[in-house]
């Protein structure tokens, strides 16, 4: 026989299963903007291959890069978190420490046309000189296909693969998740300190972290 208390946890029992069935994107396959899939693009694997055009319409394929050194950054420049790393130098100044060490820096925009920093190329070719970019080229993912199949984020979300297209480090620029610049002080930057160990032959002792920042504004 139920009693009244057992009918009422049956309720309450067969309303979380209703709650849980419409929670948005439950059970997906389809990412919303703030949602990305799960892939594998994590420490060890190998970098997902992939052709963009720049912001001057020249087209990169990370194959292409087989032998060298290549930095990846995903990039809003609208973004609080970005304009931290970019209005005080902090970007630019690891850029150009990359590439004077013979990397290639590929900034990636994964943002959606209407969407949060998706700008024209002229634009973005204007910010990047404005800002004193050090980037080897701005590509530009409108669909964000590559920022989904490398799980991109977040803007800034850093990823460094070696000259066998292996993914070494992936993660956040730094150990400070705040858009907050006087955090720079002090900071440990794992992006300089992953490429320099890895450039060395070292163990890079941090190879993933979680990292931070404006969600990537993907399509909807």
């Amino acid at each position: 026989m139920r009693t009244p208390l057992t009918l009422t946890l049956l309720g309450l029992a067969a309303l979380a299963l209703v709650a849980v069935a419409v929670l948005p994107g439950y059970a997906s396959s389809e990412a919303s903007p703030t949602e990305v899939p799960v892939v594998s693009a994590e420490p060890g694997d190998t970098a997902p291959d992939f052709t963009l055009a720049d912001t001057y319409g020249e087209t990169h394929t990370l194959s292409d890069y087989a032998g060298e050194w290549v930095v990846l950054e995903w990039l809003n420049y609208d973004c609080p978190y970005v304009r931290k790393h970019y209005n005080s130098d902090t970007m630019q100044r690891l850029q150009e420490h990359a590439t004077e060490q013979g990397a290639v820096w590929l900034s990636i925009v994964s943002s959606a046309p209407g969407e949060q920093g998706h700008f024209s190329n002229d634009e973005m070719n204007a910010r990047t000189e404005a800002h004193g970019g050090h980037q080897t080229a701005v590509l530009i993912d409108e669909p964000g296909t590559v920022g989904r199949a490398y799980g991109a984020r977040t803007t800034p979300h850093m990823f460094i693969i070696n000259p066998d297209r292996e993914i070494v480090y992936n993660g956040a620029i730094d150990d400070r998740p705040t858009p907050d610049p006087a955090s720079l002080e002090g900071a440990i930057n794992y992006v300089r300190q992953a490429l320099h160990a890895a450039m060395n032959g070292e163990e890079v002792a941090t190879a993933r972290t979680q990292p931070y920042g404006c969600s990537v504004k993907y399509a909807r």
